[in-house]
């Protein structure tokens, strides 16, 4: 017998014996990491404790939901998970109705930290310059952006908004903060934020077209995409704050869900998704998925590209599994799967 086939046998009889007398018997389970795959954020219902985190590799073949809780002693996570950032081996979880944000570590998912300080009712975030900045829309009250120092979590500076304003998503280009001040397609103007100074950047930035619906960050600029009364409209505007490029989606309405991907602008209207080059000057006529219509609020309530797959949320309301469906770019279906609650955005992890 071979020397090495002999020491397997060995450590394969040191192994069970080493087994069998842990203590009660304790069973030995490899610990289950999540840095290969996407992570999908579901709202849960408001006013009850119920927001998850649902996991899928990246080839689509392995499915775990309510990970938060298997990784953190059956802990709730909270209120409303609105969304999702990362910074480094760490993830930040912000639930909008618990006024907290949870934050992990992405590959094991264990809990490292909370921030809860000055948060009232906080919407979205981004990181600049060391610092995390989270905007709070209190509705009929306050409007802020809070300022977080990164390397401990501490409150470092509240911006203030007039109460007339609108403070929702907030992106991050060219080292500067942009503050979306619209609402489900109410307002048109976006705020510049200095990070060195932490203080509101000039005047608020005017979209010359339509109501903004979906505001995004990709190469140093920010794109939003815009609603009129018969045509939706892109517009680029760059990182010192001045719009640059505007397309026009003629007979496009209601255009919302932006996201770019390969050189391309993916959006929807309604129940329909769209794809265009990002240098076409003509909008497209026909759609390359029209997904099940589960009524204007809930139809493609979450809507993600991710690197040639398009994946599209049917939320069925907010008491049962949200439903995914994968496709390729081209509109082919590739995949469905059920995660949690009121799923909203899905998140690349590798």
């Amino acid at each position: 017998m071979k020397l090495n086939k002999l020491l397997q046998i060995i450590f394969g009889f040191v192994l069970l014996f080493s087994v069998s007398c842990t203590s009660d018997y304790e069973e030995i389970i490899p610990e289950i990491t999540y840095n290969n795959g996407l992570f999908i954020t579901n709202e849960g219902k408001y006013g009850t404790p119920n927001a998850d985190v649902s996991f899928v590799s990246r080839d689509l073949s392995v499915m775990q939901n309510d990970i938060y809780k298997a990784k953190n002693n059956n802990e709730n996570l909270g209120d409303v998970l609105q969304t999702m950032v990362f910074n480094g081996d760490k993830a930040y979880l912000l639930l909008n109705n618990s006024n907290k944000i949870v934050i992990v570590d992405r590959t094991t998912f264990r809990k490292t930290g909370e921030i809860t300080a000055q948060l009232n009712t906080p919407r979205y975030m981004a990181i600049a310059n060391g610092n995390l900045y989270v905007s709070n829309d209190l509705y009929g009250g306050a409007k802020f952006v809070n300022v977080y120092k990164l390397a401990d979590n501490s409150f470092v500076k509240k911006i203030d908004f007039a109460s007339t304003s609108t403070v929702e998503n907030v992106v991050e280009a060219g080292g500067n903060i942009f503050v979306q001040n619209a609402t489900v397609g109410f307002g048109n103007t976006i705020t510049k934020i200095n990070t060195t100074s932490n203080t509101i950047d000039g005047a608020a930035i005017a979209v010359p077209n339509g109501n903004i619906n979906k505001t995004i960050s990709y190469n140093n600029n920010v794109y939003v995409i815009a609603a009129g009364t018969t045509d939706s409209y892109i517009h680029q505007i760059s990182a010192t704050g001045s719009v640059v490029k505007t397309t026009t989606l003629t007979g496009i309405t209601n255009g919302t869900n932006l996201q770019i991907d390969g050189g391309r602008f993916y959006f929807s209207s309604k129940n329909k998704v769209y794809s265009m080059d990002m240098n076409a000057t003509t909008a497209p006529t026909s759609p390359i998925i029209t997904a099940v219509d589960g009524g204007d609020y809930f139809t493609l309530y979450g809507f993600n590209v991710i690197e040639g797959r398009i994946f599209t949320v049917d939320v069925k309301g907010f008491t049962e599994a949200s439903e995914i469906t994968v496709y390729t770019t081209a509109g082919t279906q590739i995949s469905k799967f059920k995660t949690g609650i009121g799923a909203n955005g899905v998140y690349k992890n590798y």
